[in-house]
């Protein structure tokens, strides 16, 4: 059987290499500020005004930001995007999309993910 959705780019996920999209009303992380699971989380949290009991888990992300998706929208944009999770196993990488796929497809409000992987000037 063949997946034909097999190596595409799900609908809740934009990966941009132009730095040429609109994503106003994104809040912003910088990859250098996400290259660890640590990292990721401290600066997911310091600009969404997470609460503390957040943790480092995958499940406690995945909570806190469903509780956040119960009041809108929201789209986060990773700037410098290659250097997401680079200093953490591979698996960590996909573990972050599995988690945030599930909340894009069954939170209440919309989640939008935008990696932007332009190359700094």
């Amino acid at each position: 059987m063949v997946d034909e959705h097999a190596g595409r780019v799900p609908d809740w996920l934009i990966v941009c290499h132009d730095g040429d999209l609109d994503v106003s009303g994104a809040v912003v992380l910088a990859g250098a500020t996400t290259r660890t699971r640590a990292g990721f989380f401290a600066a997911l949290a310091s600009v969404l005004a997470l609460p503390a009991y957040l943790g480092e888990t995958w499940d406690a992300l995945s909570d806190v930001l469903r509780d956040r998706l119960d009041a809108g929208p929201l789209t986060v944009l990773i700037t410098d995007a290659g250097q997401l999770l680079v200093d953490e196993p591979s698996d960590q990488h996909g573990l972050l999309l599995a988690v945030l796929g599930d909340l894009a497809t069954s939170a209440p409000h919309p989640l939008r993910v935008v990696l932007d992987e332009t190359a700094p000037s």
